[in-house]
């Protein structure tokens, strides 16, 4: 039985709109997922999340997050992280799920940021995720999926 599948967004205009636009043939094309966050009772659907695999970790913008409540206190870890382009400080907050699909964990570490880019995004998905839910992201299908066992 395969898993749900997911498409990849165009790096291109995105619209609101709840089905998945065609591949662009543009060779700027990343590849952006819907993924859900429960934390409390709360629950916060995101569309424009970034699949990074050269990512160590996951990270959604504060701006977004707030809307469940998730926001900075004093015993958070901050930490100093690089990406390309620079370096951020973010927090760390553990979440109840983070769910993609199908794929989810469990009491899952986020970090929060800025997450100023110069571009719409919510969030990115980072290897820590994409490991431990054992994710096969299948480029020539345009798919990510669970391992088969």
């Amino acid at each position: 039985m395969r898993g749900h599948i997911f498409r990849f967004f165009p790096i291109i205009p995105l619209s609101a709109a709840s089905f998945l636009p065609p591949i662009s043939s543009k060779k700027s094309c990343v590849c952006y997922v819907t993924v859900t966050l429960l934390y409390g009772d709360q629950q916060l659907d995101l569309a424009h999340v970034l699949s990074d695999t050269g990512s160590a970790g996951t990270l959604f913008a504060a701006d977004q997050v707030l809307a469940i409540g998730l926001q900075y206190e004093a015993d958070d870890p901050v930490q100093c992280i690089r990406r390309i382009g620079g370096a951020e400080f973010v927090f760390v907050k553990r979440i109840d799920r983070l769910s993609l699909g199908e794929l989810q964990v469990n009491n899952f570490a986020i970090e929060v940021g800025a997450m100023d880019y110069g571009f719409a995004i919510d969030g990115i998905i980072g290897t820590d995720f994409l490991l431990q839910v054992g994710a096969v992201i299948d480029l020539s299908r345009l798919e990510i999926r669970r391992a088969s066992p």
